[in-house]
């Protein structure tokens, strides 16, 4: 029978991520597995006007990083703990798809829950997909949760 040991759910706080919390803890519940609520920050994109000037990025403050890991680790309370599931949960910074696929290496999980916002045409080219991405991109299995309320 397949075992997983160690469950990677990714949030970014919305309606959406939260949705996948549900599955990720009844799987971590079935299969005695740890869970890995993940954040990652993206560093913010500033456009320049001209060649070759430089840019100064401000770095993320420990204000917003403070605030960021209280509600992950509220999170991981209020949809794993209080559930006796074993969560843990880790913040990072970088390229969303880049930093998820990092973590679940170097934790090694063995199953990634994330939810897709269900954006399509225009939405969805320009925003993107990290849902999708990891989709194609992961070692391991994806359970992807849909987001309610999207055809």
């Amino acid at each position: 029978m397949l075992r997983f040991t160690k469950i990677v759910v990714p949030t970014d706080f919305s309606s959406a991520s939260q949705q996948a919390f549900g599955y990720a803890a009844e799987m971590a519940t079935r299969h005695e597995a740890e869970v890995l609520l993940v954040h990652v920050m993206e560093l913010p994109h500033y456009p320049t006007l001209f060649e070759g000037t430089a840019l100064v990025v401000p770095p993320i403050d420990d204000e917003l990083r403070g605030q960021l890991q209280k509600q992950l680790d509220s999170a991981a309370e209020e949809h794993f703990a209080s559930r006796g599931i074993t969560v843990r949960t880790a913040l990072r910074e970088g390229p969303p798809t880049q930093e998820l696929l990092a973590c679940v290496t170097e934790e090694q999980g063995d199953l990634i829950v994330i939810a897709t916002h269900g954006y399509t045409g225009l939405k969805h080219m320009l925003l993107g997909s990290t849902t999708e991405q990891i989709v194609r991109l992961a070692s391991c299995p994806v359970l992807t949760v849909r987001a309610p309320g999207r055809s």
